[in-house]
Parts: C-alpha cells; sequence; structure tokens
C-alpha cells in the first residue's frame, strides 16, 4: 500500500504536510520494525498518524541514543533543546513547517492529543542526556511514563475506543511500559555500551549484580548465574505488566485492536526468546526474525487487505 494512499485516505493535501508525514513514515519503518508491521494492519486513514507519532519518538530517541556518531554530549544537548523548542512552538501554534515535527503537529491537532503527553516525553528525553542509571523500580518508573507511557497514551485517541477513552488509558499507558521494559531487557548489551544501565540497581544488587558484572559478562561473552536470576526477575515482573495491559486491546475501536494484539504479541515473543536463550542478553541480540514476525501477523495482514 503507496503512502500517497494513506496519506490520501487520512485527508491530507497540504506538499509539505505529505512530505512531514512520509519521512515520519519512513523513520517509523526504519527503527520500528514490528511497530511498522503492526501499523499496516490499521485501516488506511489512521496510519499516517501513528507513522507520524513513532517515527517522531524515534527521531528523538535518536539524537541522544547515538553516541559514537561523533557529536559531543553539549552537541546532542543543544540539538534536543532545538527540537523541544520547535515542538513547544508548533504545538502552541497548531502548525509546523519542520520537515518531521509538522507531521506531529497535526496529528495532535486531529487528534486531540494534550500537550502535556509530549512535554512528559521530551522530559524523558532530556533525561537520557545525563542520567545513566535508575536505582529503583519507582526512579525508573519516572523515566519509563514519558519514554513510553505517554507513547500509548498519544497513539489512543487515534486507535479509537469503544469505551469512554478515560476507561482504556490505564491499560494503553501500561501497555507502552511493557513495551520498553521489552527492550531494556533485549539490549542490556548494546545500551552498557552506551554507558546506560536501564535495569534497577538496587534489584540487581539484590542478586549480586553490579554494573562492573554486567560489564564483564559483555566483554567476555560468558555468562553468570547471578545474572540469570535478575534477568528472571526482570521477565517476570514485565510479563505482569503485559497482563495489566491485556484488558485494554478489546476496548479499542475493532479495526484497531488486530493492530495492537499483533504488536502485543510480536512483543511478548521477545520475552519468550529471552528465556530460550537462557537469558543471555549480554553477548548477543535476541531478535523476532523477519520470517517469524510475517508469519504471526499474516493472518491479520490478510483480513486487513481484503478489507482495504
Amino acid at each position: 500500500m503507496s503512502v500517497e494512499s494513506e496519506l490520501d485516505a487520512a485527508a491530507v493535501t497540504d506538499p509539505v504536510l505529505r512530505r512531514a508525514y512520509q519521512r515520519c513514515r519512513e523513520l517509523n519503518a526504519e527503527h520500528g520494525r514490528t511497530y511498522y508491521l503492526a501499523t499496516r494492519l490499521l485501516p488506511r486513514a489512521r496510519r499516517p498518524a501513528i507513522h507520524a507519532l513513532y517515527g517522531f519518538a524515534r527521531w528523538a530517541d535518536d539524537i541522544v541514543d547515538e553516541v559514537h556518531d561523533g557529536r559531543t554530549p553539549a552537541e546532542r544537548a543543544a540539538q534536543l533543546s532545538t527540537v523541544d523548542e520547535r515542538l513547544a512552538e508548533g504545538l502552541a501554534a497548531g502548525g509546523s513547517d519542520h520537515p518531521v515535527i509538522a507531521a506531529v503537529v497535526d496529528t495532535a491537532r486531529r487528534y486531540g492529543i494534550e500537550r502535556s503527553l509530549f512535554t512528559d516525553f521530551m522530559a524523558s528525553m532530556r533525561m537520557d542526556l545525563t542520567v545513566t542509571s535508575y536505582a529503583t523500580y519507582a526512579d525508573l518508573a519516572r523515566y519509563v511514563h514519558g519514554s513510553a507511557a505517554v507513547i500509548g497514551l498519544q497513539v489512543l485517541p487515534v486507535l479509537g475506543t469503544c469505551v469512554p477513552r478515560e476507561e482504556a488509558e490505564g491499560p494503553a499507558a501500561a501497555l507502552g511500559v511493557a513495551f520498553q521494559l521489552t527492550n531494556f531487557l533485549r539490549d542490556v548489551g548494546e545500551d552498557l555500551d552506551r554507558g546506560r544501565v536501564y535495569l534497577p540497581t538496587e534489584e540487581l544488587a539484590g542478586f549480586g549484580v553490579d554494573r562492573e558484572l554486567l560489564g564483564w559478562a559483555r566483554r567476555t561473552g560468558r555468562t553468570d548465574p547471578r545474572i540469570k536470576r535478575a534477568l528472571e526477575f526482570q521477565v517476570a515482573r514485565t510479563r505482569s505488566v503485559y497482563r495489566d495491559a491485556a484488558p485494554g486491546i478489546p476496548m479499542l475501536a475493532p479495526q484497531s485492536r488486530p493492530c495492537v494484539a499483533t504488536a502485543y504479541r510480536l512483543y511478548g515473543r521477545i520475552l519468550d526468546l529471552v528465556e530460550r536463550a537462557d537469558y543471555d542478553v549480554l553477548s548477543r541480540r535476541v531478535t523476532v526474525s523477519g520470517g517469524r514476525r510475517l508469519v504471526m501477523a499474516l493472518p491479520a495482514l490478510a483480513r486487513a487487505a481484503l478489507s482495504a
């Protein structure tokens, strides 16, 4: 399905906006393969808005995550501040000529997405510039609220609900958190390479694990039973967050349920692969293969194609 047909269905006619939405779609396809595949299950008219929200989030995240691209921390901070300012200006004015932000601002206007959700998101992005660890789960939860829970709340108006939206907000936020916690487990090694640990240090210490032990496992490719036990605990908690999110799927508009249910299954599959790898996530990065993603999504993709 072409991007033009999606934009036509969404009644996006302005050439500048069309280019901005297309750029966000490219960012989503490049950085969020699972999200991008799941988005194909939405009605065409809703896809551009989801691409805008996820594409923008990935773009902002890359500003703080690409620590080996030659930019200094001050340069990354300055770039993020510029994005924050342009986003705030656009949301206040109801429009922007920025090649990415324009689509986000237009989506926020069309669907009545609260500005505070973007403010909280950018606050968590700024934390990534300076915070390299979180002592407790409560500390981590403050970061995850802005980096993930608000994404679930941003997309909820786009997905639509068959119940009052307030009833679906808790599960929508929980699903964003579940996805983020899954990413943390999958990316422990890569985050260490960036100098960060997103697993609460006090919880790790309860299993005899610290940053030095994680670094040793990353450097040597060897495993340690203490790390395995610590990760078992993290996986179990993440599964409980998925259970909190599950009741939200039937609360969504019927046309949106296949998209979210597929993303739910695909991300949950990552936890299965972490367990299958015997929790060795430091010497490798577990991923759901492209073929497996397609097989899991194929029934819903077929239904979406027939109804398009």
